[in-house]
């Protein structure tokens, strides 16, 4: 048993409303023990904490529909550990001058799994249906905002028109939620389509269900891996299962019992006991882009004040917590990005931490400085009361344990914490409405463009626009550095941009980094050359199992 660990995870979902795109890609290898010619043939069972409601990456709102996408989506480009691009279905291209127009040049000999031949006008449909308002994509569509257009200048070259510089851009093309789906497939109903996605990629799916899980056969035509892959031809699996196992502990019985053959999400309590375990492999993989943390109302209500909010966050020992409910497998978080972003800013660790009697004092300041019988402080006959709208299934794994213990520590401050519990539709009301003091979010993206989803004023939610700016942060400085952040390709100065965004986050305290989102991926020995790419899902294009 060895644990390796490494970038990229799939999120763990403060609220599902709020979700990630994963990013094709080469990583560290499952490193089973044992070695030998890789073996064509067999099925490999791997168990998931969840499905998404519908399989169609360009509509769903869910971060598991990048998992289930990506062994039948195929992706222009691929992204590597280092976040260099490389060929997949294009070849090659180029960018204008200006940054608002990229050429690409497509291969010529790939098939859709339904035999439509792949070509520009593939791409465009695909592309266009993605920003298209009825397709009302809440996710896919925000990482192409600048989208113009798609001209076809050729059977199989096309340009992509911007209305403005936009840097993240191959890093969207490279993602499951931007996978090129058959044209001819996509003039099927929504309903259709939500159930079997056709692509070109190394498997095609058998079944599916929200509630168990999914299916994949080989595709024996398939040969035209991305470049970093290690194998040119079809994958090795006959067969590939995800198997929908909601229960942690159902899950990691499920693996020591040998019913699957790897599973995702390994609880951290689990983690200890896995390490006992003679045959296991285990991979902790760390998300990109923004980690778990809470995100203050900035807009309305006691966190305006920017010394609240520091109180809050400075006067709760998160280190703390997170070391004794997670056993140590998660990292505490120091900022708005995690560390395994492009452009994180290692400046702000130990930036800031407990100061309990700090907090007080910031309080005391904001004229929070009576209490009231219960030890509540008050102002102007007002307690000082946090509205939490929290679903506790959502939190993931010991989220509401978590959530309880920081209600009792901010007691002790003196912030009357209230849960204010309901469905996830209910929550996701109250969200666009900004009516909430706390909101806890996890937001998955291999760029720190991650910022301006999260903290750009155009990202704040309304009623009638979902957006990711949980915080509703409207700060002109921060959108200015943001939008010159995305006008340049230059990763020195888009780093250093980016990082200014950070510091002025931290200093005005307008999140709450809490923990940085890990997966703990544990498999068998037999189970061989599973890949990750640098957003963290698993890739099955190589995996095979050792008889």
């Amino acid at each position: 048993m060895r644990l390796h660990r490494s970038r990229g995870v799939p999120l763990l979902v403060a609220v599902s409303l709020l979700v990630l795109s994963g990013c094709g890609g080469d990583g560290p290898a499952s490193e089973a023990a044992g070695s030998g010619e890789p073996v064509t043939g067999g099925t490999l069972v791997y168990a998931v904490n969840s499905a998404p409601e519908t399989l169609d990456p360009h509509v769903s709102t869910q971060d598991a529909a990048g998992l289930y996408a990506r062994p039948v989506l195929d992706s222009l480009v691929v992204m590597d550990e280092e976040g260099e691009f490389h060929p997949w279905l294009a070849t090659s291209w180029d960018i204008s001058e200006d940054g608002t127009v990229y050429r690409f040049t497509l291969r010529e000999d790939v098939t859709f799994s339904d035999g439509t031949p792949l070509d520009a006008e593939a791409v465009r449909a695909n592309l266009d249906r993605i920003v298209a308002p009825e397709t009302m994509s809440a996710m896919a569509a925000s990482f192409v905002e600048p989208y113009a257009a798609t001209t076809v200048t050729g059977p199989h070259t096309f340009d992509i028109e911007l209305s403005e510089p936009h840097a993240p851009l191959l890093a969207a093309l490279s993602s499951a939620y931007f996978g090129i789906q058959s044209p001819r497939s996509l003039e099927r109903g929504t309903e259709e389509i939500a159930r079997e996605i056709i692509g070109s990629g190394p498997y095609v799916i058998e079944e599916f269900s929200p509630s168990t899980g999914i299916t994949y056969q080989r595709n024996e035509d398939y040969a035209w891996q991305p470049a970093t892959a290690g194998l040119e031809g079809a994958p090795y699996l006959e067969r590939l299962e995800f198997r929908v196992m909601a229960e942690d502990s159902v899950r990691f019985g499920a693996l020591t019992s040998r019913q699957v053959d790897a599973i995702g999400n390994l609880p951290p309590s689990g983690v200890r006991q896995a390490e006992s375990v003679d045959g296991l492999w285990l991979t902790e993989l760390q998300a990109p882009g923004g980690p778990y943390a809470y995100f203050p109302n900035t807009e309305e209500g006691v966190f305006t004040d920017r010394r609240v909010r520091q109180a809050f966050r400075d006067g709760i020992d998160f280190r703390a917590l997170v070391e004794q409910l997670f056993f140590g497998a998660f990292a505490p978080a120091w900022g708005p990005l995690s560390p395994t972003t492009p452009g994180y800013d290692a400046s702000l660790e130990e930036a800031w931490g407990h100061d309990p009697e700090g907090a007080a004092a910031l309080l005391d300041e904001a004229g929070w400085h009576q209490r009231d019988g219960e030890g509540y402080r008050v102002r102007d006959g007002q307690r000082l009361t946090v509205v939490w709208p929290f679903v506790s299934s959502g939190a993931g794994e010991l989220g509401d344990v978590l959530a309880v213990q920081v209600q009792a520590e901010a007691a002790e401050l003196g912030f009357e914490v209230v849960f204010d519990t309901g469905t996830q539709g209910e929550l996701v009301e109250k969200y666009n409405r900004g009516d909430y003091d706390l909101m806890d979010v996890s937001w998955a993206r291999n760029d720190p463009d991650a910022l301006r989803n999260l903290f750009a004023t155009s990202s704040i939610p309304t009623p009638d626009h979902f957006a990711h700016n949980a915080a509703r942060v409207s700060d002109p400085q921060v959108d200015e550095w943001l939008d010159q952040a995305l006008a340049t390709t230059d990763p020195r100065e888009r780093a250093a941009l980016y990082g200014e965004v950070q510091q002025r986050l931290t200093e005005e305290a307008a999140v709450f980094p809490v923990h940085v989102s890990t997966n703990v991926v544990a498999g068998h020995d037999h189970v061989r050359d599973v890949r990750w790419d640098p957003q963290g899902y698993p890739l099955f294009h190589e995996a095979w199992v050792a008889s």
